[in-house]
Parts: C-alpha cells; structure tokens; sequence
C-alpha cells in the first residue's frame, strides 16, 4: 500500500514523508517509540509512513514493533537486517526503502523527540533548504564522554569540511528524498552525512534548527569514548573523498612528485659530493634517505594510477549495498482493508 486515504472514496493519497528509524536491541524502547511518533504525526496534513529498520537485534525488538503492524491509520514497515551491519548502513537501508518525498531520520532509544518533525519540515520548506539537521542545544548527556567530544569533533568537522554546524550527531535530520539518494552512505559515516550531501548540493541549502533531546529511559548507549577515534579516522576519510574521490590520483601522485623532488635534491647534492668533491657517500645514511624517498616515489605514483582506474571501475558499474536485508513486515492500514467474507 503506497498511501492512506485522503478522504475521497477510493483515492488513495502519495506519501508525503517516510520516517526513518534504525533500532538495535531497543524492546523497551521500540513501542513508546511508535506511540510518540503517531501522536507527534497526528495531525500531519499529508500521508507519512514508517519505517522501522532492526539492525540484527539480538532481543524482542522485533516482536514488539510487529504489535504495531496492524495499527489503524499506520502506515508501517519493519526492515529486518540479517545481522548487525551498524548504524549507518542501518540508516541506509530504510532511505533506499522510503517512497515519502521527504525523509525524516532519528534515533530510536526515545532521546529525539518526534514532536519536532512536522515543525522541522515546514522550516526545511520555508528556508528552501535540502536537509536540515536537529541541533541538540540542551543536550541530556554526559559532560566529559558525550559532551566535550562532541563539541570538539563538530568544530573540527566543520572547519575540515566547510560545513559549519553545531550538531553533526544529531540523528534527527529532515532531507529531500531526491538529494539524499544520490548518497551512498557506507562504514560509520553517518556522523557526516551533512558532509556527504555537502558534496551533492551546495552547503547554503543545508540548515539546522535546534530540537528537543531527551536523557535516555530504556537500554544502554552504544557508543564510549573510543569513538572519538574512530570519528577520527573516519574524518582523514571524508576529507579524502570530498577533495579527491573523483580524481585519486591527485592525491597518490602529488606525495609522489614532492617525495620525487625531495629525493633528486638529496642525490643531485651527493652527486656533487661524490663526483667533484671526491667524498665517499657509500655509508652515509642521507643516501640511504634519498633512495628510499625515490622508491617511494615511484610507489605513490603507480598507487595514483591504480587507484584512478578502481575509481573509473566505480563509477561505471556502481558500488555494492552494505547490508543485507532477510524480511520485510509490512502493515495494512485497517482503515482501508476490504472485509473477507
């Protein structure tokens, strides 16, 4: 079923906007969870659906969301994963699933609030905007593991990517389905994907709006402090790919060529040194130096050949998904079955 009715004997409306919320081992969570989001999504004047993505949970969170299958005037589908691929590719499943013009993501441990949705969509269509992302401004987390990272990662986020926001953590986000599918979301990238669409649109059609953030009821978090690592190496990533993934080449080959122009000035000198100065050079480790810095110049190049042709191989057959999906549970809305005699 593509819709809900509109109020017209047999019409049935498009969806408007699909939610989007990746679950792992969330039982306690997953029902007050719908509850909220269908009071918040109450008196939304288009139709909206609901997409449920459990990541290889390993508790009753499938059982509990499929309670709700069958709620009238729910427009609902549970995406089961075959096991636990992460949040990001989590994430990227249900945007492939969603059929809403709109995408809305958020967490679902109850610390976003649904409520801000519908106000978040009028503001993404006020400011003619392409995502916009939730900034927690009264964030209800720890200070010294949640906090302080996050505040140091944003800033340095922003300055690396050009992409200044308070909040890139923030999982509630509204995008434009068009522009948000043109993005393969891979690893754990999801922490910049105000980054990745930054690569598709430009950066003055994303926004932020600050939203409501609750401390966390049910469960245990998924993250620590080893994040803060990861989000590291993951940032020398996005960097690498925002500035070079069409062209990596660029990248391999001018380390080269600087490690190639270190290494001639080194044995043009011991050249001289050898040759017109009459000096033994054989055991002097500055040669050892220059010809390690020309072996690894050529290496870098052959590696920017290399990688320019995998690249090539990218673009033209596509990248393959990151996850796996074993079901679909898909709901009927009540209000539009037919009676069985």
């Amino acid at each position: 079923m593509d819709g809900t009715l509109d109020g017209t004997i047999g019409t049935v409306s498009p969806v408007e906007l699909s939610l989007v919320v990746p679950l792992f081992n969330e039982e306690e969570s997953v029902g007050p969870l719908i509850e909220r989001i269908c009071t918040a999504m109450a008196t939304y004047p288009s139709a909206w659906e609901l997409i449920l993505v459990d990541d290889g949970s390993t508790d009753a969170t499938i059982a509990n969301a499929k309670l709700s299958l069958s709620r009238s005037g729910l427009i609902l589908r549970i995406i089961e994963l075959q096991r636990n691929f992460g949040q990001t590719a989590a994430m990227q499943a249900g945007i492939t699933e969603a059929r809403g013009r709109l995408i809305a993501t958020l967490d679902g441990d109850l610390q976003n609030d649904p409520k801000d949705i519908p106000s978040m969509v009028a503001e993404l269509e006020r400011r003619e905007l392409d995502l916009l992302v939730g900034w927690r401004k009264n964030r209800q987390d720890g200070l010294f593991l949640r906090k302080v990272p996050s505040f140091i990662a944003n800033r340095l986020i922003g300055r690396i990517t050009g992409v200044r926001l308070h909040d890139y953590g923030c999982s509630l986000k509204i995008y434009r389905s068009a522009v948000i599918k043109q993005v393969q979301l891979m690893g754990e990238m999801h922490r910049f994907i105000p980054a990745w669409v930054a690569g598709v649109v430009p950066s003055s059609r994303i926004g932020e709006m600050p939203v409501t953030h609750h401390a966390r009821q049910h469960g245990v978090s998924k993250y620590g402090i080893s994040r803060t690592f990861r989000v590291i190496l993951d940032l020398l990533s996005v960097m690498f790919f925002m500035r070079f993934k069409a062209r990596p080449g660029h990248f391999f080959g001018s380390l080269g060529l600087g490690l190639g122009a270190l290494s001639a000035l080194i044995l043009f000198y011991l050249f001289i040194d050898k040759f017109i100065l009459g000096n033994d050079i054989g055991t002097r480790p500055l040669f050892m130096i220059g010809v390690m810095l020309f072996l690894s110049s050529v290496q870098m190049i052959t590696t920017g050949i290399l990688a320019e042709m995998i690249a090539r191989i990218y673009y033209r057959d596509g990248a393959s998904l990151s996850y796996i999906v074993r079901a679909v549970h898909e709901g009927v809305d009540s209000s539009d079955a037919t009676p069985q005699p």
